[in-house]
């Protein structure tokens, strides 16, 4: 008998055994093949925007993914340095050979978890609780809970153009009966797509004509433990290119030859990483798109055309390519391909990411609706935190949308559901000035301790922060600008404007062309780098994130009223028939969920609240 049994071994997959194993329970990890643990089948990076915020939660929460990106990477850099905090974040080329050897090495040591190549092709389910799983060969194996991390093996068929080839990722062996059974059981299923582009052959590619995109000079890490180990002078470059008229020509000629304008899909595709058919479609008025060229490992040839997913036939990939400047002569290695595959509707997911449905079975990842990596990571986070929660008779860890983008990403899921893979975008969370690269640590290590999720150590390292970032903000508090010849000099050789009269470097940071670095000419601030980035955010961007809090605050406020879960829509008077349906669907558990609810307006907010208030005497 275990506690929790993991099925897949993807990025959800890794972190939901890690963390229950990390908890110190019995777990399982089920896999089709111990190999292809924590592979990356699409692109080879870990972050990007809003992206890298969610790795850097995922580490503030003793999740693996930070850590395992920064002993892996080829190149790093921090995306939007030049705009405000609140979009920042970082992206990195993660080496497609390392990465997931590195994971394999940390979970195959790891006490408490066991591993198993076995495919699952049904539950255990006795009164609709979760008791277990069958494998193909018909061995039952015994679990208290289950959390299944299958990503795209549900079902999964690869297309090119016309062609349909059952299977999953890299046309391996694809779960063919477990939705079944899932349907069987009352979960609803959905199809969903998702693509991958083109590989190409490095020493076919004429890098002169295109335009380098080097990584940082400056060092980054995703993990809040640990120091940067690579050599920043001997990092991989990637390269920037467009499609042209050529290129758009091409696929317009040729449309109905792919798999979703030719009719071959019956899955719905990501509408925010859409194939370059699609873009083409729906951005007709766009000249060129821009494409990447990245390197997949040290350790082979093949490079990634980001930016290129594509479902055509191959024969029209060659021209696709070929009509791209530099690769006019380029070897394609691995074509691209489509992969269509099976999902439970969110909506019947709890916040917990427990099923609503059956009792004990926890999801995360592209069996939810996602897609990324780091979406599923996130997840699989969370669902292995719930899980062994859920075991110790213990409250389930629900991270609000003001704690974290992982917050955010659950939220919209189990709220609004989705019908197409749901990808995080920094627009998505309405708190993202308080969600940043940044303060991930600050924000989440709190929970992490009380949950058990991370060591002593990491905890003093975190009060320790803290209490620099109070020291430096008193520094600048209590010193003084003194307007001597010398300081007037240093700021009129900086064109800043020489300030009027004396005052605290506290109320100085706050002019928008000083910076810390600046006054480091005028006065030695003795403080790490990442507590002087913490303390200039908050002292430049003061007025605003007290605006942000005052808006948390009204948003916990309606979080605090609680619906009945026992409550009867139907009684209801005056509710529209949408509202009421999406409520009886949903579930929600407060007001401010139902007001998150597609289809529910205010005026459907203020009926419930009206009813609420009348029968259950809740104000």
């Amino acid at each position: 008998m275990y506690d929790v049994i993991v099925v897949g071994g993807g990025h959800a997959g890794s972190e939901a055994c890690h963390i229950a194993a990390y908890m110190g329970k019995k777990t399982l990890l089920i896999t089709g093949n111990i190999k292809n643990i924590a592979d990356m089948p699409c692109n080879p990076s870990i972050g990007g925007t809003a992206k890298g915020i969610i790795v850097r939660e995922i580490d503030a929460l003793g999740g693996l993914m930070g850590k395992i990106a920064d002993r892996s990477h080829i190149q790093i850099k921090m995306l939007n340095n030049s705009k405000g905090p609140a979009v920042r974040s970082l992206r990195a080329q993660a080496d497609k050979v390392t990465y997931p050897k590195n994971m394999q090495e940390y979970l195959l040591q790891m006490n408490n978890l066991e591993i198993k190549e076995a495919m699952v092709e049904d539950l255990i389910v006795e009164q609709s609780c979760v008791k277990g799983v069958v494998l193909a060969d018909g061995e039952k194996i015994l679990s208290k809970t289950v959390i299944l991390t299958t990503g795209t093996y549900l079902k999964g068929n690869i297309l090119i153009g016309s062609e349909n080839t059952p299977g999953g990722p890299h046309g391996e062996a694809r779960s063919n009966y477990l939705s079944d059974k899932l349907k069987e059981y009352g979960l609803k299923i959905i199809r969903l797509k998702t693509g991958t582009p083109e590989r190409i052959d490095k020493n076919s590619i004429d890098f002169s004509v295109m335009q380098k995109e080097e990584g940082d000079k400056v060092y980054w890490t995703f993990s809040n433990d640990d120091k940067p180990t690579y050599d920043i002078e001997n990092q991989s470059p990637c390269y920037l290119i467009y499609t042209n008229q050529e290129t758009h020509q091409i696929i317009r000629d040729n449309l109905e030859k792919s798999a979703m304008y030719g009719g071959y899909a019956t899955g719905v595709g990501p509408r925010y990483c859409p194939s370059i058919e699609d873009k083409i479609v729906r951005f007709s008025d766009k000249e060129r798109h821009q494409l990447f060229l990245e390197p997949e490992s040290l350790y082979y040839d093949d490079w990634y055309i980001q930016g290129f997913s594509t479902s055509m036939p191959r024969d029209v990939q060659e021209k696709m390519v070929h009509s791209l400047k530099g690769l006019e002569h380029a070897v394609i290695t691995k074509y691209a391909y489509a992969i269509e595959y099976d999902a439970i509707d969110p909506l019947q997911i709890s916040a917990s990411l427990e099923n609503k449905v059956l009792e004990n079975l926890f999801t995360a990842g592209q069996i939810n609706g996602t897609s990324g990596y780091e979406e599923a990571a996130g997840q699989g986070l969370m669902a292995g935190i719930n899980a062994v929660l859920k075991i110790d008779g213990k409250e389930p860890f629900i991270l609000k949308r003001s704690d974290a983008y992982i917050g955010v990403l659950i939220d919209d899921l189990v709220t609004k559901g989705t019908v197409e893979p749901y990808r995080m975008l920094t627009s998505r969370a309405e708190f993202r000035l308080l969600l940043r690269h940044d303060n991930a640590d600050l924000r989440l290590r709190d929970y992490a301790y009380s949950l058990g999720t991370i060591s002593e150590i990491q905890y003093k390292r975190l009060l320790k922060k803290r209490q620099n970032i109070e020291k430096l903000i008193d520094f600048l508090k209590n010193n003084h600008l003194k307007l001597t010849n010398e300081i007037k000099e240093i700021f009129k050789v900086s064109k800043i404007d020489v300030p009027n009269s004396s005052m605290s470097f506290y109320d100085l940071l706050k002019r928008p062309e000083i910076t810390l670095f600046f006054l480091e000419k005028i006065i030695d601030i003795p403080f790490e780098k990442d507590i002087k980035e913490q303390v200039e955010i908050e002292v430049k961007y003061e007025g605003y994130i007290k605006k942000a809090y005052k808006e948390v605050e009204k948003l916990l406020k309606l979080e605090e009223k609680e619906i009945p879960f026992d409550i009867n829509y139907d009684n209801i008077l005056n509710l529209a028939s949408e509202a009421r349906s999406k409520l009886k669907a949903v579930r929600p558990k407060t007001i401010a969920q139902a007001a998150r609810i597609s289809g529910v307006n205010p005026v459907d907010i203020s009926v419930l609240s009206v009813y609420l208030k009348k029968e259950y005497n809740l104000k």
